[in-house]
């Protein structure tokens, strides 16, 4: 990582673009967390939500059971962007 503030970042991993943020804001920015268990904590409450889902009959069980979301560190410069470890470069929003 470069000198820059480290930020976190949820990713998933897709077929057709490949690792890519998972949660954003209304605009379609990734969003970046201060610390890692804020981070973490998104990807527990997304889980709790598509678990009420399976509760409610508006999801299957393993679709609810099943995350393939991931914390990461990123490098963030001030400049309203970050870099991921593959050097992709995103706009982002930090909550």
């Amino acid at each position: 990582m470069k000198s820059n503030p480290t930020k976190y970042c949820v990713f998933i991993d897709t077929i057709r673009d490949g690792t890519v943020p998972s949660v954003c804001d209304g605009e379609g920015k990734p969003c970046l967390f201060e610390t890692r268990l804020e981070a973490e904590r998104e990807i527990a409450d997304n889980m709790i939500t598509r678990l009420q889902e399976f509760i409610d009959g508006e999801r299957d069980f393993d679709d609810a059971i099943t995350t393939e979301e991931y914390v990461d560190e990123v490098n963030a410069p001030p400049h309203g962007s970050f870099i991921d470890s593959t050097d992709r470069h995103f706009e982002a929003r930090v909550p």
